[in-house]
């Protein structure tokens, strides 16, 4: 019992362990990629149909963001991937727009950060079980670190 405990104590404090004259060593890192996500107009804000909404976005680390909706009917649809670097970036880059439709009502969006390149798998249907899905795809993107941060506003 002891044993578990020194174990379980030397991984939560990111230490070098040393058990008769074996040394582990590891790297645990619990900070996050994405410091900030929301709308311009802050979660849960109020956007009309046919406005457009922007969205500022802070990352820790360069890396690939995915942008997902899921609609008030349940529909997820993934509407924007593209690479950013360190820093705070209002969303979308270029000259690319997000016009907003129906239908009324919540509007969930969220940013799926990975260091690496997301592969050919899109996030688009009416699911269940969305986390399962969202394992799916990131086991295809062959990601290691990842990060899902969820913001939301309403269309009226």
């Amino acid at each position: 019992m002891r044993l578990l405990w020194l174990l379980m104590a030397g991984l939560l404090s990111a230490c070098t362990l040393t058990l008769e004259g074996i040394t582990v060593s590891y790297r645990w890192d619990f900070s996050p990629s994405i410091l900030r996500f929301e709308s311009d107009r802050g979660a849960g804000a109020t956007y009309y149909v046919g406005e457009e909404v922007r969205f500022f976005l802070t990352l820790a680390e360069p890396g690939w963001i995915s942008l997902v909706a899921i609609d008030p009917d349940g529909r997820t649809y993934e509407f924007d991937r593209f690479y950013l670097g360190r820093g705070t970036h209002l969303l979308p880059p270029g000259a690319y727009r997000y016009t907003l439709t129906p239908p009324r009502g919540l509007h969930r969006v969220r940013a799926i950060y990975t260091e690496s390149q997301p592969g050919s798998l899109r996030l688009e249907g009416i699911y269940t079980d969305w986390d399962a899905r969202l394992r799916v795809y990131l086991d295809a993107s062959g990601a290691r670190r990842h990060q899902v941060v969820e913001t939301y506003f309403y269309v009226r």
